[in-house]
């Protein structure tokens, strides 16, 4: 995966973007990467960690600047965010009908004189 057009902080081998903590490596297509959802995530970190090939000290320095800049936010607060569920809605009154809206009024004029309309097909 390419890196994210918001680039926040470069090492050697890693990088914080607006997506989260991405390789710079591309030819991984990022199969380390880690997902701003996912920063918090110590098992998820841990497992990337421990891949061969990591340069742990860079991953530390981004993961510390990823989440400087994408802190955890608790569950609770998410939940004040939501809106309060709508009062009891009272039923609308019943409308009339509508009357259709096409109605043909041909009394009192000649047959010749009337526009034509054909179906199309």
């Amino acid at each position: 995966m390419a890196l994210h057009r918001d680039i926040f902080w470069v090492g050697r081998q890693w990088s914080v973007t607006g997506a989260g903590i991405q390789a710079i490596d591309q030819r991984l297509r990022g199969v380390l990467d880690i997902d701003v959802a996912r920063l918090w995530d110590d098992a998820l970190v841990q497992s990337r960690r421990a891949k061969p090939g990591v340069n742990i000290e860079d991953f530390d320095r981004a993961l510390t600047a990823a989440r400087m800049r994408f802190p955890c936010e608790p569950i609770a607060r998410v939940a004040d965010l939501l809106p309060a569920p709508p009062p009891a809605i009272e039923p609308l009154p019943a409308r009339p009908p509508v009357p259709p809206a096409f109605v043909l009024h041909t009394e009192g004029r000649l047959a010749r004189f009337l526009p034509q309309w054909r179906i199309r097909r």
